[in-house]
């Protein structure tokens, strides 16, 4: 497969996620920020994205099986997680954070 074919594809699976809520404009706009300077920017930015998501993600898991739970620290976790998710263009987790933090606001354990 040539590099025309590979940039395609990932062109048309990039436009099925946007498509299907996964992603949205704002990693367009990412990527209008890559350029023969930074020609990695994307990648260094999604990859950041991961590793601080991991880290989120345990610290949020390690409150919430605190009793009793922290429920600010828990939002503040999922707060900075929902910013980072729009930053990318993350548009689904972004609204999972949203819904997360309205059950935090309610401090629903099961929720």
């Amino acid at each position: 497969m040539d590099v025309i074919q590979l940039q395609r594809k990932m062109q048309e699976h990039q436009t099925a996620l946007i498509r299907e809520g996964f992603l949205d404009d704002q990693f367009k706009q990412l990527q209008k920020l890559q350029d023969e300077s930074s020609p990695d920017f994307v990648i260094e930015v999604v990859t950041m994205y991961f590793d601080d998501s991991e880290n989120l993600l345990k610290g949020m898991a390690r409150t919430l099986e605190q009793a009793p739970v922290d429920f600010k620290q828990v939002d503040a976790y999922v707060h900075q997680y929902k910013g980072s998710s729009a930053s990318v263009g993350a548009a689904r987790v972004k609204s999972v954070c949203i819904a997360f933090r309205n059950f935090c606001e309610a401090q629903n354990l099961e929720g």
